[in-house]
């Protein structure tokens, strides 16, 4: 910034008592860059020179960390933060705004000129940590109606959400029509067993027009949310009766209720316990005393994210009933998506798989099939064997319906790689991609083994059904050659039955 070294610094320690940097990836914390851009909005205001602020993502971090563990996924955080810094110059400020986002700050700077330098950056990310690391960009710039942090901040934020939406690894520029409305009234639920805590955060956020609902215990507070409509709890974890773990186990666990936030406000500041928060859902965690400025952009950001999944829930809906009139238009396949997905789900389970990993392919199954939205009535009710122009047609169905779902890609996680890869073999002789062993996801493996065999067992237009035991013989035949994973296959075994070969 153009100030002298320090003066911010030290103006922003003397006030908050606060540290400056994150202490994952050494850039400033959101709560300095809060306070900074409230200076540079002043000193914009005053004397007229652009200003402009990104919020970068990085794309999919929570499926690199399914993959790869959240180690690895720290690491890919750290590189992309030295990555952003150096791309920035010295007069910007970069910073670590909340899990996978970044932010800059850039002064004397427009939208335009802002994006060419941060194109770049996108471009050196997806280079050097390769095409499943990419990240998403979000500009705006002081304008008419952007001269408060609170309006350019959400003008960013619904500019890096469209980059999202869009399928990642792009730079979107705020324009007034693609601002997400934000939600007047946000009722915030504070569970504390301490009433001087439960007044202290009611003190930070009532005078930002947050509406506080209070209780001193998670029986209460459960009972709270089930009857009203919350938008985010602040949830103690130290309290009698169950504890704020299993608060928040409950709330996520509970389809109603799964996509409010929960932050854990908390004194105890230590590695198992922020883990065991992340293992009980917890989309943050604050420590206590909380900082106004950390506490207040947390809370706005994780009710915008609310509200935009919230949309996309409505939209995976949408997707759907869109698989649901793919198997309409067929009466061999009717109930075969859903078969499909309570078997996928049943070997999930025998295969230890993760509620994520679950949820993944309960939604594969029901959509692995949309792309065949884009398959001609005469070629998928066809009675006879398919000549290899109508084949070349069939095979385009996995790749049409990764196009279609993938506007959900972050709702959608693994699911979307189901949808495309559940054609793929374990020898590279599958389709639409050509993928062989690791490269194929586990889920989508399940998803091969399970989706033939209802194919296999059932009626269609061109045969009848078989009968059990030479269904599995064929996929046995399949393991043999091998195109099929043949871990998952005797676990589906297992379930299907024992009287086979």
């Amino acid at each position: 910034m153009t100030d002298k070294p320090n003066k911010g610094q030290e103006e922003y320690e003397s006030e908050t008592s606060a540290p400056l940097h994150d202490a994952l990836t050494g850039l400033c914390n959101y709560g300095y860059f809060h306070h900074t851009l409230r200076r540079e909005l002043k000193r914009a205001e005053r004397y007229g020179p652009p200003c402009a602020v990104a919020l970068v993502g990085l794309d999919s971090l929570g499926g690199y960390n399914r993959r790869h563990g959240y180690a690895a996924g720290d690491n890919r955080i750290v590189q992309t933060a030295k990555m952003f810094s150096d791309a920035l110059r010295f007069a910007d400020l970069p910073a670590r705004f909340e899990g996978d986002v970044f932010a800059a700050i850039m002064p004397h700077t427009d939208s335009a000129a802002a994006a060419i330098a941060l194109d770049r950056f996108r471009e050196r990310v997806a280079e050097e940590l390769g095409a499943g690391s990419t990240v998403s960009v979000g500009l705006a710039e002081i304008g008419e109606d952007r001269h408060a942090v609170g309006p350019l901040m959400d003008a960013a934020s619904a500019a890096l959400n469209r980059a999202r939406l869009e399928g990642g690894n792009r730079t979107v520029r705020y324009s007034a029509v693609e601002m997400i409305p934000k939600g007047e009234n946000a009722r915030v639920l504070v569970v504390d067993d301490l009433a001087q805590n439960r007044r202290l955060l009611q003190a930070l956020l009532q005078p930002r027009g947050y509406e506080v609902i209070m209780t001193d215990n998670g029986d209460d507070g459960l009972s709270i949310l089930n009857r009203g409509d919350i938008d985010i709890v602040l949830l103690d974890i130290m309290m009698p009766g169950i504890d704020g773990f299993e608060v928040c186990r409950r709330i996520k666990s509970n389809r109603s209720t799964r996509l409010v936030p929960v932050v854990m406000v908390t004194g105890l500041d230590d590695v198992d316990s922020k883990v065991k928060a992340i293992e009980a859902g917890a989309d943050d965690f604050i420590t206590k005393p909380p900082n106004r400025h950390e506490l207040l952009a947390r809370v706005s950001n994780l009710v915008r994210a609310k509200k935009l999944n919230e949309n996309l829930t409505s939209m995976e809906d949408v997707l759907i009933s869109l698989a649901n009139a793919v198997e309409a238009r067929d009466e061999y396949t009717e109930g075969h998506v859903q078969r499909v997905a309570d078997l996928a789900v049943v070997t999930g389970r025998r295969m230890a798989c993760t509620s994520e990993q679950l949820r993944a392919l309960r939604l594969g199954g029901v959509l692995h099939d949309i792309g065949k939205l884009g398959t001609p009535d005469h070629i998928l009710n066809k009675p006879g064997k398919l000549d290899p122009s109508e084949w070349d047609v069939i095979k385009m169905h996995p790749a049409i319906g990764y196009q279609i779902c993938l506007p959900l890609k972050e709702n959608l996680g693994q699911a979307l790689d189901i949808v495309r890869q559940h054609h793929e073999k374990l020898d590279g002789s599958g389709y639409p991609d050509g993928l062989s062993e690791e490269e194929i996801c586990l889920e989508a493996r399940i998803m091969a083994v399970v989706d033939i065999y209802d194919a296999l067992v059932t009626d269609r237009a061109y045969r009848k059904g078989m009968d059990k035991a030479k269904a599995i013989s064929i996929l046995r035949a399949d393991v043999g050659a091998g195109k099929l994973d043949s871990d998952v296959l005797e676990h589906f075994v297992e379930i299907v039955g024992e009287n086979v070969p």
